[in-house]
């Protein structure tokens, strides 16, 4: 070294990045984990609030008792759009912690709501919440995991996250058999708050390195309303897609706003409504991992039609019969066809889109997949007060029958890379 000059500053190498679900184990089970508390934050509305709106606040018309439902799916939807395009402007781990500061007040507003247009606002929030950080947890994934092992991630994304669903819906409603409706079947949502933020936070990295390795450059900036026409409606395959979700969720609508008051007017116990509304999420939840395994191996088509008339085949059982072994016949049905599409939509998705623009484009189908429930909320909910429960119930298995037979027909295969 020549006397008076400074040493030169060593740079350290990058690391090197890696695909897989094995080579980056721990950062996917965080992510896993976080995933099972955004879940837990909507299982613990599924059987408790449907009833908090008859019994504690007195509502009578199922069209008003689904509001919160619409304002939910509408904001989530909007949340699922922007959750896409942020995340490829400006990262991915930022929009998943500002998802978690919007749900902090999500239970404490549904505790403490002395009128329903509280628990309308705390829905908004919760959909705010739900958009990014679902979203974002699933772009990271798939960022990680690579094509080859795509579906598997996202199986073990939906797996857990409806298994935490279903975990929260039945310890919510069995909290609120003991202890009453409020507060404390919302105290899961408080501590999932404060646990998911800390590790989003904390622990949590960036993953948006992979996306560029993966594309084999900077990526270009495709212009937002570009990608928003080519997923919505100019490629077949990814706006058939779309419509698929929207109809999956419509469903989800249904069974989360109107098959509790169903049970409910059947004769069920509070304990067996939320042990019905809980067993839906955890059969869907359990059978998402061997679905999107199974994806990466068939192909998604054949999973999708036949999830979808899987669907169609449990609403129409719901809605036609009546009794406990007919209605658990049905949600447990309802929630293998479920498991088929969820992950395998996705899949489908991450498959069609470019890597510079999939995030965006995993955005645009989680809108359209997440405003069925709006739709079901506002559908299903003139159809009740118009006709029955059993009439609004049975038009989703109908519409559901019509969207299998749209993918069947219309959907080209995706995957292009088998294990």
């Amino acid at each position: 070294m020549t006397p008076g000059r400074a040493a030169p500053v060593e740079i350290p190498p990058e690391p090197t990045l890696r695909f897989g679900v094995r080579a980056n184990l721990f950062q996917f089970t965080l992510l896993v984990l976080v995933t099972a508390f955004v879940g837990a934050m909507v299982g613990m509305e599924r059987a408790v609030l449907p009833l908090l709106a008859e019994r504690d606040f007195q509502l009578a018309s199922k069209t008003a008792i689904l509001s919160f439902l619409l304002s939910f799916g509408v904001v989530k939807a909007l949340m699922n759009l922007a959750a896409g395009r942020l995340c490829d402007r400006w990262g991915r781990k930022p929009v998943l912690v500002w998802g978690w500061a919007a749900g902090l007040p999500v239970p404490w507003l549904i505790i403490l709501a002395p009128a329903w247009s509280w628990v309308v606002f705390a829905n908004m929030l919760l959909g705010l919440q739900q958009g990014l950080c679902w979203s974002t947890t699933i772009i990271m994934k798939t960022d990680i995991a690579g094509r080859a092992r795509r579906g598997l991630a996202l199986g073990w994304n939906e797996a857990v996250g409806y298994s935490a669903v279903s975990a929260a819906a039945y310890l919510s409603a069995w909290v609120a058999a003991q202890s009453g409706l409020r507060p404390w079947p919302f105290s899961i949502g408080v501590a999932s708050a404060v646990l998911g933020l800390a590790i989003s936070a904390l622990l949590i990295e960036e993953t948006d390195g992979h996306m560029r390795l993966e594309s084999g450059h900077t990526p270009e900036d495709v212009p937002w309303s570009e990608v928003f026409a080519r997923t919505s409606r100019s490629d077949r395959t990814l706006s058939t897609v779309c419509a698929a979700g929207l109809t999956v969720n419509l469903n989800d609508g249904v069974a989360w706003g109107l098959l509790p008051l169903l049970f409910a007017g059947g004769g069920l116990s509070v304990a067996r409504i939320g042990l019905l509304a809980a067993l839906y999420p955890g059969v869907r939840g359990v059978s998402q991992l061997g679905a999107g395994w199974l994806s990466d191996r068939v192909g998604r088509k054949p999973l999708i039609v036949a999830g979808l008339w899987s669907q169609a085949a449990a609403i129409e059982l719901v809605a036609g019969w009546s009794g406990l072994a007919a209605w658990t016949a049905g949600v447990v049905l309802l929630g293998l066809g479920v498991a088929m599409v969820y992950p395998t939509l996705l899949a489908a998705v991450s498959d069609a889109a470019a890597p510079q623009w999939r995030a965006s484009a995993v955005g645009v189908y989680r809108f359209w997949r997440d405003s069925g429930y709006a739709a079901g909320a506002l559908g299903a909910g003139v159809l009740a007060d118009w006709l029955s429960l059993r009439w609004a119930i049975g038009a989703a298995g109908a519409l559901t029958f019509l969207a299998g037979l749209a993918v069947w027909l219309r959907m080209r295969e995706t995957l292009r890379v088998r294990a």
